[in-house]
């Protein structure tokens, strides 16, 4: 097998994952890799032979602008205070004590060899916490917690971990350089990802087509995070940025065809690099091995300590932390989404999944030093920080779902539907609106004008059926009963309407492009 067979197996993979993991209740980036693992351990496939300082540059771009998508910039503002005190706080924390720990453990291992692996083992990761918290039906107040984690974590774990790097490289360090570092790394990287969402949310506007305005949205990632890190920002946060402005200001309500394949899209990128890159931590497990060299024992002995502590920091952290928040949202009765009791706050520490990023970034510890000599216990950072990985995904992510069961922590449906019907409520008063502001100008017939009043109320009526009893309309059921039938009998014309275009694409001297364009319109029209 070589390297391409090898990828076109990883894809297959995380088409198949989904499925699958759905029916046994696991999540799919762990099941992928289970199965990178399992392909690790065959003769016949080869080892992977990705460059380390590419792999986060083609992974997270993607992946975050896909997890972007399911949120808001509203939410970030909102949640700021939790997002910082349980998610990026716990960074430094774990940075600080596995860099005392490992420097304790592993003889002769530099202090700043230390923070490199702290700071590398430090971020969970935010495809897995995302894709898990979304197949397991938690809390949305969970849900917007991890998400946090998972897209600002990494941004404060990469600053940390090169600066580590630098100081083992270069063999000095200065605790202000540093912090400047830090510093203006954040404000390029803010400077990038807001000019590229700017001029791309101008392009958007000017690409009339669907297809090129979905291809911008994939390259404009790629951009933001190469312009950062060639401009010395964090590429992570350049991207968190633009994807940010994009999903924000670049949605044209009106654009159905542009938003519905954009869904489709990239839900596909985000299923099938969420897989590969999963896949491909599964089969670093080749490197890993070999770092061991005959000190199984040995190194497995720091590793579990290393795990030990990553997991445990996490806990004792959460706890206060929590309550602090809990505390602080109190005093101040803002609208914030925090865990409310003690099982939610275990799902959390149980959800600190490690995964592409650390993967990526072990990967890329450096060979050699300034002068010459070989970095510092380099195969012992690989084997821990692969322990961390394969601990943390593997154990967490098969067990997360039989924890979340036993304490009962699920998502709150009730509230859910109550404002879906809200939503649907205010849909309808739209339409409403709008149609009495175009009866004031045009001179509507009575029977059009109330066909186009009980249009508006069905838009309602679509979205959540049972709105009609609090707008109190009579008839109600009836109407619904008789709005189903019509659905149901325009799906079957428009469905025999399909079939037959999609005939005349077989027919002698049809254009498939004009079958295709006719076939297009009556997708869209069915959708409606």
């Amino acid at each position: 097998m070589d390297q391409l067979a090898l990828l076109f197996v990883l894809l297959l993979g995380a088409v198949l994952s989904v499925p699958v993991g759905d029916r046994l209740g696991l999540p799919a980036p762990v099941l992928m890799t289970l199965l990178g693992i399992a392909l690790a351990l065959l003769d016949f496939v080869p080892n992977v032979q990705v460059p380390p300082d590419l792999i986060l540059p083609l992974v997270l771009p993607p992946l975050l602008y896909a997890a972007v998508r399911r949120t808001s910039w509203r939410q970030f503002t909102a949640n700021k205070r939790p997002i910082f005190l349980l998610a990026v706080a716990p960074v430094f924390v774990t940075t600080a004590c596995v860099a005392v720990v490992a420097h304790t453990v592993v003889p002769g291992l530099p202090i700043a060899a230390a923070v490199a692996l702290g700071a590398l083992v430090a971020p969970p990761d935010p495809v897995a916490a995302t894709a898990v918290a979304g197949q397991l039906g938690l809390p949305r107040r969970l849900v917007s917690i991890l998400e946090g984690e998972g897209l600002f974590n990494d941004v404060t774990a990469i600053v940390l971990y090169h600066v580590a790097i630098t100081a083992v490289v270069s063999g000095s360090f200065e605790l202000g350089g540093a912090a400047l570092e830090f510093v203006l790394s954040a404000v390029v990287a803010v400077a990038v990802g807001l000019a590229l969402g700017w001029g791309a949310n101008k392009l958007l506007d000017r690409l009339g087509e669907a297809t090129l305005q979905i291809g911008l949205t994939l390259l404009v990632p790629y951009a933001s995070y190469v312009l950062a890190e060639e401009l010395h920002g964090s590429g992570v946060l350049a991207v968190l940025t633009t994807s940010l402005f994009i999903a924000e200001y670049a949605t044209d309500p009106d654009d159905v065809l542009t938003r519905l394949a954009g869904h489709a899209f990239w839900d596909i990128v985000d299923t099938l690099v969420t897989g590969v890159a999963f896949g491909l931590i599964g089969l670093e497990l080749h490197n890993a091995v070999r770092t061991a060299s005959g000190r199984w024992s040995e190194m497995l002995g720091w590793a579990g300590i290393v795990v030990a502590v990553v997991i445990v920091v996490r806990l004792l952290w959460l706890l206060p932390a929590t309550w602090l928040t809990q505390r602080l949202h109190a005093r101040r009765d803002r609208d914030e989404d925090i865990p409310v009791s003690w099982r939610e706050t275990v799902v959390m520490w149980w959800s600190g999944m490690r995964g592409v990023a650390s993967v990526a970034l072990a990967l890329a510890v450096p060979l050699k030093t300034d002068d010459g000599g070989a970095f510092p216990d380099r195969d012992e950072i690989i084997f821990i920080a692969f322990g961390v990985i394969m601990a943390t995904l593997v154990v967490q992510g098969l067990t997360l779902p039989w924890l979340v069961k036993r304490l009962g922590v699920r998502a709150d449906t009730e509230r859910e539907k109550a404002f879906e019907r809200e939503l649907a409520v205010r849909a309808a008063k739209a339409a409403k609106a709008r149609l009495r502001e175009i009866e004031a100008v045009e001179e509507l017939p009575e029977d059009f004008s109330e066909q186009m009043l009980r249009r508006a109320f069905e838009i309602g009526v679509r979205i959540s059926p049972d709105i009609g009893e609090e707008e109190r309309k009579e008839g109600h059921e009836k109407r619904v009963r008789r709005l189903k039938r019509v659905r149901r009998i325009q799906g079957e014309m428009l469905s025999a309407a399909r079939h037959e275009v999609l005939a005349a694409r077989s027919e002698a001297g049809a254009n498939p492009e004009v079958v295709d364009r006719v076939l297009r319109q009556l997708d869209v029209r069915s959708l409606r």
